[in-house]
């Protein structure tokens, strides 16, 4: 039996990038098969049973299927140097921006691939799928392909009304991380952590590679660019958290992002999960159930909200952090009060999630 592991994917994937940033930084040998129609078809549908990416599959023939799970997994096989901070604030910080890359930063990777990349994408997604076929084929595929994808903006609240605020948000974002990586080479010192692989999935696939935000990042923020390249080659199993579980001050602004923009919505899918899951018990979850406002900080220029789709997916990864914070001593969880004080996110931590989910043969379900 071969020890090496396979990974599904494709670089145009958001969560394939993330996935193959920690087998690289952990060393972990693995093959990268292409998501193609005949992969999807022979042995992403058989084993998971609905079509996504990326799935990893181990040297025993397991099938491993969303980045988190797969990260927590091969953490168990290989556990040295962990990617979880021991420090109850670097960790805990680490677990939050898992959440904002992973769930939130969507938004500006959505928004500007299929508004300002089109037609670039569209060949991508036909190369993926038919790397067979002449350019004019695969484009045309690519249009089918990409329907979907295209059509999900207006449920992610990316529309007219909301591109601008998206883009000043971003835009301000990509200076605050700029400033954070031209100090440090990770989020908490000279080691990646889950946070830097929660964010590398938007910030590579669609935010680096494709050309319009891609130029953007590498114009506006060169040590963002620089530290996306960073963790597409990072050096195996090397660095080291900061000393004294210390947070940057350069991270503060992020966190403070998160917590104005994303942790409401997170507060809100929380109690709309719980209201589902009592109106539908036994039932399957849905990918979103129902709309809910979200705002958007623009700067200078205020504040813009609109509707968003409610994903219960969001809940089970929001329950990560919440279930790490709420499980701390008293001498523990006065630390990561100290930093939930300084970004504003002291009360949200402290939310009763009464309708837990849990995921179990690749789906969603009630705890």
């Amino acid at each position: 039996m071969s020890d090496v592991f396979r990974l599904l994917g494709g670089e145009v994937s958001f969560y394939s990038g993330k996935a193959r940033a920690y087998l690289r930084y952990k060393n972990i040998p693995f093959d990268e098969v292409l998501a193609t129609r005949d992969v999807y078809r022979n042995e992403i549908l058989p084993r998971v049973g609905w079509p996504v990416i990326p799935v990893v599959i181990t040297p025993e023939g397991e099938t491993l299927q969303d980045t988190t799970e797969i990260i927590d997994a091969l953490e168990a096989r290989f556990p040295d140097p962990s990617i979880y901070p021991a420090g109850s604030r670097q960790r805990l910080a680490a677990l939050l921006l898992e959440v904002y890359g992973d769930e939130w930063l969507g938004l500006p990777a959505m928004h500007y691939r299929w508004n300002h990349c089109y037609e670039w994408t569209v060949l991508e997604f036909g190369k993926l799928s038919r790397p067979d076929l002449s350019e004019d084929e695969q484009r045309a595929l690519g249009e089918r392909n990409a329907k979907a994808f295209f059509g999900s903006l207006p449920f992610l609240g990316i529309n007219e009304a909301t591109e601008a605020a998206i883009e000043q948000s971003y835009e301000s974002l990509l200076g605050e991380l700029n400033d954070h990586f031209g100090n440090h080479p990770y989020l908490f010192g000279t080691r990646p952590s889950i946070g830097d692989f929660g964010l590398i999935g938007p910030l590579y696939a669609h935010l680096y590679r494709d050309p319009y935000p891609g130029e953007l990042m590498r114009r506006t923020a060169p040590d963002v660019a620089a530290w996306v390249e960073r963790m597409q080659h990072p050096e195996p199993l090397s660095g080291s958290f900061l000393d004294e579980d210390a947070i940057p001050a350069t991270l503060l602004p992020v966190l403070q992002r998160m917590s104005d923009e994303q942790i409401p919505v997170l507060l809100d899918t929380v109690q709309r999960t719980a209201e589902w899951l009592d109106e539908h018990a036994g039932e399957e979850i849905p990918r979103a159930i129902g709309t809910h406002t979200f705002t958007l900080l623009r700067g200078d220029t205020g504040e813009v909200s609109a509707e968003r789709s409610v994903r219960p997916f969001s809940q089970w990864m929001f329950q990560r952090p919440v279930s790490f914070y709420q499980t701390r001593g008293k001498e523990e969880k006065n630390a990561c009060d100290e930093l939930l004080d300084a970004i504003g996110a002291r009360q949200a931590m402290q939310v009763e999630i009464r309708r837990p989910v849990a995921r179990e043969n690749f789906k969603l379900v009630a705890a």
